[in-house]
This record gives structure tokens, sequence and C-alpha cells, in this order.
């Protein structure tokens, strides 16, 4: 392992005094190798279009990878042109429908003393893993979108209480471009997880055909190496952006190892230069990560010409899918039984919503998010309502009521008076005192109600002076309107009646006047 490493630092200065102007003899000489060596280096370097930043970032495992290699070639002018051509046939191979041989066709034809078909395939494979290692699958553009969690955490500073809370670290990339998403969340729960995957969608401005998770809880609620079970909240969000969720197969590297790579990636340009800083909330945090995330993405790609970004945008974007107008919203779910009032209670808020009277007594489910309320019975939808977060209130839809309840659930104490009034206002002012005189109004609705009905019966007329007679003695209940039509009282003048001093005839539901005295 020790001579791995010098080995690697020798090879960092070979670089370094190369791109200073130093000659390969120079470079021989100074740090006691031989020449073909040196050459062998400097020639690798300039074949995978490397820069002397892009070499001092890389760990020794990664140098290893790309210059631990048998002896090279002479690099001939043809073979020059031809890996000048691969970073474009890299870029071409993430469309449907383009091959390596329909590559190699195009290249044929402007190059006619070029390689043959396996020479190139294999100088093709040969030159992909040197300038990236670690990605050896074909991803389309458009095709899917990887996504994890690094496994090292960050964390924020409560300013009250100066507690520092670990958080989560989110990683998000695109299979063809390597366009990546990074942020801080609070924890890897269901919510949280469904939230980010959501939010790289929007960092991307469209939606991937498929999303590629591996199989944490919050993805996968059973792994399977055939059919995994996707956890419910996740398979609404693929339902609600039109997509679909293919998880990472187990004991299989090579399905996340565009995301593990993101994030080994990230560990170096983010994490190394968040983890000695402070942060007192996670949109701080996620500002800062944003910032850097930035600088990343537009970097340009190891051995190629173009920035992820650039990628992105020329290849890929136009690929994903058009968002949906409305975000998603997670559905919680509970079942209730349907109250003999037609209202059913949602156990979270401690509150109660309609539903039609036809449902009385059954069982039924409840979907709710935390907008809206969606009722159903036997997968049927029978009601919705928006959601009302303040405990024991009752939302109620007139529609679901029975006609006899409607007219009920419309009664109020300025209904029956207008409804008096219109008829005259002696009957107005009769219907006034009814309700002010009851210690609370809905107590005085249905005496309102029976003698405003008399008009049906007697007239507008007879009623008005069945009121007007009621209200000089200030005696307000429906027994007295009723007693004085049904005896003809009201046909009496009132002048004959106070010359005549009569009084009304005894009846056992009429206190008097002196009772209110």
């Amino acid at each position: 392992m020790a001579n791995n490493k010098l080995d690697m630092n020798k090879i960092r200065k070979v670089i370094k005094l190369h791109c200073n102007g130093k000659s390969k003899l120079f470079i021989s000489r100074y740090l006691s190798l031989s020449r073909n060596t040196v050459k062998k280096y400097i020639s690798l370097f300039e074949v995978l279009g490397l820069s002397l930043e892009t070499v001092n970032k890389k760990t020794d495992t990664e140098l290893d990878e790309l210059f631990s290699q048998g002896p090279t070639e002479v690099v001939s002018s043809r073979i020059e042109d031809l890996y000048a051509y691969f970073p474009q046939m890299e870029r071409e191979l993430k469309k449907v429908g383009i091959t390596i041989q329909t590559m190699w066709e195009r290249y044929i034809e402007t190059h006619p003393d070029g390689l043959r078909v396996t020479q190139f395939r294999n100088r093709f494979r040969d030159w992909s893993n040197k300038v990236n290692p670690v990605m050896h699958m074909n991803h389309k553009a458009g095709d899917k979108m990887y996504v994890d969690y690094a496994g090292k955490t960050l964390s924020i500073i409560d300013k009250n209480t100066s507690e520092v809370q670990e958080v989560q670290f989110f990683v998000a990339i695109l299979g063809a471009s390597q366009y990546t998403y990074a942020e801080a969340s609070m924890s890897q729960q269901k919510e949280d997880f469904v939230a980010s995957v959501e939010n790289a969608m929007r960092f991307f401005q469209g939606t991937p055909a498929a999303i590629v998770p591996d199989n944490l809880k919050s993805a996968v609620v059973r792994t399977s190496r055939f059919e995994p079970t996707i956890n419910e909240t996740l398979a609404d969000l693929a339902e609600h952006y039109e997509t679909t969720i293919l998880p990472a197969r187990a004991y299989r590297p090579r399905d996340k190892s565009l995301v593990e790579g993101a994030v080994k990636i990230l560990y170096r340009r983010i994490y190394a230069n968040l983890k000695d800083s402070k942060y007192f909330s996670i949109e701080e945090l996620n500002q800062e990560i944003w910032n850097l995330l930035d600088a990343h993405n537009n970097k340009k790609l190891t051995g190629r010409p173009y920035s992820r970004f650039e990628l992105f945008m020329e290849d890929e974007r136009h690929e994903l899918q058009p968002l949906p107008l409305e975000r998603f919203e997670i559905k919680y779910q509970s079942l209730a039984t349907v109250m003999q009032n037609g209202h059913v209670q949602l156990s979270q808020d401690k509150n109660y919503y309609s539903v039609p009277y036809q449902y009385l007594k059954k069982k039924v489910k409840l979907l709710y998010t935390s907008s809206t309320v969606e009722i159903y019975f036997k997968y049927n939808r029978i009601a919705t309502h928006i959601r009302n977060p303040k405990p024991y209130i009752y939302t109620t839809n007139p529609e679901h009521m029975a006609s006899t309840h409607q007219f009920v659930a419309q009664w109020n104490a300025l209904r029956f008076i207008e409804w008096a009034n219109s008829i005259d206002p002696a009957v107005g002012e009769y219907i006034m005192q009814i309700i002010e005189s009851r210690n609370h109004p809905e107590q005085a609705y249905k005496s309102c109600l029976g003698i405003l009905s008399f008009e049906k019966k007697v007239g507008a007329e007879r009623l008005a002076n069945a009121c007007k007679r009621a209200l000089d003695f200030k005696i307000y209940n429906f027994k007295t309107i009723q007693n004085i039509l049904e005896n003809s009282l009201d046909k009496i003048p009132m002048e004959h009646e106070k010359e005549e001093d009569q009084d009304l005839p005894d009846h056992g539901n009429i206190r008097g006047k002196n009772y209110y005295n």
C-alpha cells in the first residue's frame, strides 16, 4: 500500500513538471525514472485529456486505475483522431437507437483509413474505462434518475438550545448527463424522502422515465430479487409524475454505481467544504449546498470538453417528460363509521365531515392530505372537503343532507325575521320578540316556524292582527297566536276591546302578562 502511494506521488510530480514545461529528459533525471516510464505517463495524461488540477484532486486509487496500465504504444495521428471522436460518440450513444455500430459507420465515412469495427469497439471500451472507471452502463437520455443518501451526515445548530442536530445528505443524478442534485433533509423518513425526490425532479425541470432508489425502507417495503414491494407513498408520487420506480437490485452494485460515484465526488466538492462550518437552519445549509452544487455541475467532465450542465441542456433536458402543474401531496388514510348526523370524524384533527345521508352507519375510508379530505365507500369516492385543521368543527355540504334536514340546517334568526317582515311589520316584531325572549335563539326556531306557517292557513292579514294583539299583551309564544286564531280573536277590533276592557279567555297554556313583570 505504501509503495502504491509513492508511485502515485511520482506520477503527480511527472505531470506537474511536464505542465511546467520541463523536458522528458530533465524529469527522468530529476525523479530517477526511466525515460520510457516518463514518456508513458505523459502520453496517458495527454490521451486522457486531463488537467493538472484534475490529477491533483484524484485519489491515489483513482490515479492508479487511470495510469497503472501496460506499456503504452506511441500514439499515432490516426489514434489521436479516434480519441478526439470518442467524447462526441459517447454523447450520441445516449440517444435512443444509436449504437456503437452506427457510430463506427459514421467514423469510417470521414476516416476511410480508420480502424476496423472490432478495434474501434475495443478502443472505445478502453477509453471509456479510463476516463470514467465508475460508470460502465450505457445510459439513455431522459431514461433514469438515480437517488440515494450519503453515508455521512451533516449538521445544523438550534439557535435557541445550541443543540447540534444531524441531517441527511440526499443526492440525485440523471444517468445520461450526470447532472446532479443534492440537498440536506431532516431525516430519511418517508415524508422527507418523497419530498427530496420531488425537489430533484423540479430541479431537473422534468420527469425521467424511471426513478432508481436504493433498497432503503423509505422506498421499498419488502425487498425481493424479482418483485420488490414499493412503498405506497412513493408509488403515489410516481403515479402523480407519470414515472416508474425501479429499485436497485440487491447485491447488484452496478445498478447504483453512478449515484454512488456521484456521492464520492460530492464528498470532495461539497461535503468537505461544509463539515467545518456552522449552520443554524436547514434552509441556510441547503443554500450553501446549492451554491457548491452549481460549481460542480458547471465543471468540465474528466476527459471531455463539456460540463454536466452543458450535457444536460443540450442532450437530456428535452428528453424528460413535462412536470405536472401541481406538486405532489402525501395521502394518509383512516377508517371511520358514518354517524347518525351524517358526518364522519377525522381522528387526526378531531373534526367532522359530511357524507351523503344514504351512507348513515356505513364504514368508510378517509384519504386526506394537508389540504383536502376524500371519503370513499367500497372504492367509490362519495365526498370531498377542504381540510379544516381546527378541532371539533363540522364541515357540512348541504347537498349531503336529506331534503327535510337541508331545510332545518338553513334555520337562523335573521332568516325568520326577514320572512316575518315580508308578511307584515307586526309579524316581524313579534318573531323578533320571541327570539330575544329565549336564552338561545335556536330554542325559538320551531315556534317561529309554526307561527309563520299560519300565513298559508289563515292569510297574512289575520296573522298580522293576531301578532298585534299578542304584542299588546306582551305574550310571546306559539300557543298564544294559535289560541287567538282558533277563537277568531284577531277579528275583534282593538278599539272595541279597549272600550269594553275585555280579557282574553282563560287557557291553561297562557301564563298571562303579569307572569313577565
